[in-house]
């Protein structure tokens, strides 16, 4: 009896390693890589998304510490991975449902062919050095992520170009750019991917003094103290721990299953609220038909965990 109490105490405080990474670089035959990466994800028990393109890599998966390692290990194998880096974090719970590697045309969608971080990006501000750089009067701070995820969070004093998609920030710099004539620029977003290409696109537009947050806000928010810190809010992540706040603790928030965006409990309470179907955010830009198909996906899911 002793043994089985035991064991099943282990089992219900098991803790998941989270790791996200991404890297540039060329693959010139990116769907040869896909069958190894997911089979040895599968059989390691890993779940999460994977992108592959011909300019690199790009994911974040959960699984065990031993199968996240050789994971890694075998992507460090892969052409131009050798010095690949990734961040790592717990979560109580699997994030993911499921493994998928998928090929892309972009590792990070912002539809610029020109734009290659491979050839060059701006220069990398350590964790530890960003509070003293974007402070100074010289810098303007530009936040390169969607309106929804800064939202919930950001740094004190950047720039909220409130875009909807990565897509639209090469058009908001066109219509902005004016407003940082002879200002240094310093960009952030949430694991360091988009400012490699949001900083490759400036200095192909003639920008001089580009710079971005190594690692990302995650980076920052687990190396950083709290009473250090001008984080402010909560960083929203793409899995189901929805967002995480200083030493990448997991966050207050949930999402709409509908939009993807982060609720709050309080939101739940509103009148637009409907589980999986629609929230105040987002309940105008669906139809009818869309609401009744969100509908019988929540209620396939939640068949699907009262059979657990």
């Amino acid at each position: 009896m002793f043994l089985r109490v035991a064991a099943h105490h282990i089992t219900t405080h098991r803790m998941f390693t989270v790791s996200a990474m991404y890297h540039f670089t060329r693959f010139e035959d990116p769907a040869a890589l896909r069958g190894p990466i997911l089979s040895l994800s599968e059989h390691e028990g890993i779940k999460g998304t994977i992108l592959l393109a011909r300019e690199g890599i790009n994911g974040t998966v959960a699984g065990s510490s031993s199968g996240m390692a050789r994971l890694w290990a075998h992507i460090a194998t892969l052409p131009g991975c050798a010095d690949f880096e990734h961040k790592e974090s717990k979560a109580q719970s699997m994030p993911f449902k499921r493994m998928k590697v998928r090929l892309k045309k972009e590792i990070v969608t912002m539809g610029q062919p020109d734009v290659n971080p491979s050839s060059g990006a701006g220069h990398y501000v350590d964790p530890l050095d960003w509070n003293k750089l974007i402070t100074s009067p010289d810098f303007a701070v530009i936040d390169t992520r969607n309106d929804y995820e800064v939202g919930i969070g950001t740094f004190q004093g950047a720039v909220d170009p409130q875009t909807k998609t990565f897509r639209e920030f090469p058009a908001w710099w066109a219509k902005n750019k004016h407003r940082f004539h002879n200002k240094k620029i310093a960009m952030f977003c949430t694991g360091g991917i988009r400012c490699e290409k949001s900083t490759n696109f400036l200095l192909g537009q003639g920008v001089e003094d580009v710079y971005h947050l190594k690692g990302g806000i995650l980076k920052y928010l687990e190396n950083i103290p709290k009473n250090e810190s001008t984080w402010e809010g909560e960083c929203f992540v793409f899995d189901n721990r929805v967002s995480v706040g200083q030493g990448l603790a997991e966050g207050r928030y949930d999402q709409c299953f509908a939009c993807r965006r982060p609720i709050t409990q309080s939101d739940k309470t509103r009148n637009e609220y409907m589980k999986g179907v629609q929230c105040h955010q987002c309940v105008d830009e669906y139809s009818d038909e869309d609401r009744v198909r969100f509908g019988e996906r929540q209620r396939q899911m939640d068949a699907d965990k009262n059979k657990v």
